[in-house]
């Protein structure tokens, strides 16, 4: 069941089973766990309804009341838009899901940039007569594929900030990588830090953050001498999948920046999947990004 809807530049919310019994201050503050600076727009706004009408933030709500919330926009979210023929792997009111192509930024890596990933979202949004904001919730590399989150209003985005920062988001990721994984399953557990040697480059070092990497073997392939990985992360450090199995000295194929043979014109990274619960329908959310390369890399599947 859908539990909300935008109309007008306000968001509509049916109270369900889990909020019944909340004020709307333990909603906003506890449950949600919004930004101060939000919650105190929307009290001092006086716009935040239920039911069509201005309710004390002290009274509780109930099981199929309608929470009536204005959408804070400003205009300074609005991103440039091209048509990029991005994908889009799943869409609400609040957040959707794009599938990244490889060769691609997730958002502007200089000024006037207007090639990003996001800008192609910003055209899916502009051609489906959406006026909303759009922000990224996490970044992929410029040659990884696969699936990236955005957010379309600023409550949603906070949430799904905070839920990504608890590790609340799973995103699953495929990796080829050079040479045969005895192991079927492991944990790679190694610090991160700059390479002081190489201005874009990542390794491991004892004083960098911590980074851990579980990864599954999902198929050996002797003739290629490669092994296809499925990887989850506790962490989300830049170039963390390369950094680790580069490494376990299994860099992936096509990374040439950590070691890899030129086996393709990219690494063979791909974020396969990714899962979590809705942060208002509180309803999961499970999405597959399909590859993208054609070839594809992963086509040994």
């Amino acid at each position: 069941m859908k539990h909300f809807t935008v109309k007008n530049d306000e968001l509509f919310i049916t109270v369900h089973k889990q909020l019944d019994g909340f004020t709307l201050e333990g909603l906003f503050r506890d449950h949600w766990k919004a930004p101060k600076k939000l919650v105190h727009e929307w009290r001092m706004s006086k716009e935040v309804k239920v039911n069509d009408v201005i309710t004390p933030w002290t009274s509780k709500i109930s099981e199929g009341d309608t929470i009536r919330i204005p959408l804070l926009h400003v205009d300074d979210d609005r991103v440039p838009a091209t048509d990029l023929g991005i994908t889009i792997l799943y869409e609400d009111d609040l957040l959707l899901i794009a599938n990244k192509p490889a060769g691609m930024d997730t958002h502007p890596s200089h000024s006037g940039d207007r090639n990003s990933l996001i800008n192609g979202v910003a055209h899916h949004l502009q051609v489906t007569g959406q006026t909303c904001m759009i922000k990224h919730i996490h970044r992929l590399d410029k040659d990884t594929t696969g699936a990236v989150l955005f957010a379309k209003e600023r409550l949603t985005g906070s949430m799904l900030d905070r839920m990504l920062e608890e590790r609340n988001i799973k995103r699953t990721y495929y990796a080829l990588v050079e040479g045969i994984l005895q192991k079927n399953a492991g944990k790679i557990e190694e610090k991160i830090g700059r390479d002081r040697h190489h201005a874009t480059r990542r390794r491991v070092s004892p004083s960098g953050q911590t980074a851990i990497t579980h990864y599954q073997v999902l198929e050996r392939y002797p003739k290629e001498n490669r092994t296809l990985v499925s990887c989850t992360l506790e962490s989300g450090r830049t170039h963390q999948i390369r950094v680790h199995f580069s490494h376990l000295n299994h860099p992936l194929a096509g990374d040439t920046l950590y070691g890899g043979k030129r086996s393709f014109p990219r690494q063979a990274l791909h974020a396969r999947k990714m899962e979590f619960i809705h942060p208002i329908s509180e309803e999961k959310i499970a999405i597959e990004a399909p590859f993208l390369d054609k070839p594809s890399i992963f086509d040994t599947l």
